[in-house]
């Protein structure tokens, strides 16, 4: 029976220092070899996941949703108003939060997030295991791959969402309630250890993207399998009819799944295509 595979990516699909294990790219292509499809299921834009080594893949679910592309077909693109750009740009302006807008086109940043965000991609890498010079490897190649904008070219109206870096907890809490028609969200970490807040269009989740590509493909989701580290991706695992959480992923994504595979970096991806025998 071929089955249509999801994976998120940071974590799961390659490490936190943005390196796909080989292992990793071999399963991917023997199970698009062997009939089987695989598509990314991401919170990233399309401009990031191209700057990534990456095996072949049938498509892609970026922006946590908000972009849906088949075998390069744009199948659905849902971003953010540029009212709602404009309104988010000056907040964190305002605040002096580090910040960079998520479009297909590419990664645009304001002046805090170069002076904030290597420190910060720092904190992050590190606290996913990388040792500090791979980590300070891992925050510069990052950084250096925004296209730095000030003023009002900021406000664009191609983005998908928006991420930008908390100086607390509460920057996340205030988002919330400054932006009650957009969806919150923070990644980089646990609850008030998160490193960054997001905002990004209501209705937009990885389960309805899947949705939207089952839909598209005329498949059924009893042939769907999914695969994550993070609470982000318990939206895919509400959805497909089998799902695997990386033994580097968090508490809540692996009491959600049906098998626990092992850590990105020790084959996990591989070793869970070969117990599911998609090669």
């Amino acid at each position: 029976m071929r089955k249509i595979v999801f994976l998120d990516v940071d974590g799961t699909l390659i490490n936190y220092r943005a390196i796909c294990p080989d292992s990793a790219k071999k399963a991917v292509e023997e199970a698009r070899k062997n009939g089987h499809k695989v598509y990314i299921c991401t919170g990233c834009s399309k401009a990031e996941i191209e700057q990534r080594d990456l095996p072949e893949l049938d498509g892609m679910i970026g922006g946590n949703g908000a972009y849906v592309e088949d075998d390069g077909q744009v199948v659905m693109h849902q971003g953010l108003s540029k009212e709602d750009v404009k309104h988010i740009v000056d907040w964190c302006n305002e605040r002096h939060l580090g910040f960079y807008l998520e479009a297909n086109s590419g990664m645009y940043c304001n002046d805090y997030m170069l002076e904030q965000g290597p420190a910060t991609m720092i904190k992050y890498a590190t606290g996913k295991g990388a040792d500090l010079e791979k980590a300070k490897a891992s925050a510069s190649g990052f950084v250096n791959s925004f296209i730095h904008l000030q003023g009002e070219d900021l406000y664009r109206e191609d983005v998908n969402k928006i991420s930008f870096i908390l100086s607390t907890y509460q920057d996340h809490l205030d988002s919330k309630i400054e932006f009650p028609d957009l969806v919150a969200n923070t990644w980089g970490g646990k609850g008030e250890l998160a490193l960054f807040g997001d905002l990004g269009p209501t209705g937009i989740t990885k389960k309805h993207a899947i949705e939207v590509l089952l839909n598209h493909l005329g498949a059924d989701q009893k042939d769907t399998i999914s695969f994550g580290d993070a609470k982000i991706d318990l939206s895919m695992f509400e959805l497909c009819a089998y799902n695997v959480a990386m033994g580097n992923g968090g508490e809540e994504i692996k009491a959600a799944a049906d098998y626990i595979t092992d850590d990105v970096d020790e084959d996990g991806l591989y070793n869970a295509f070969k117990y599911l025998k998609l090669i």
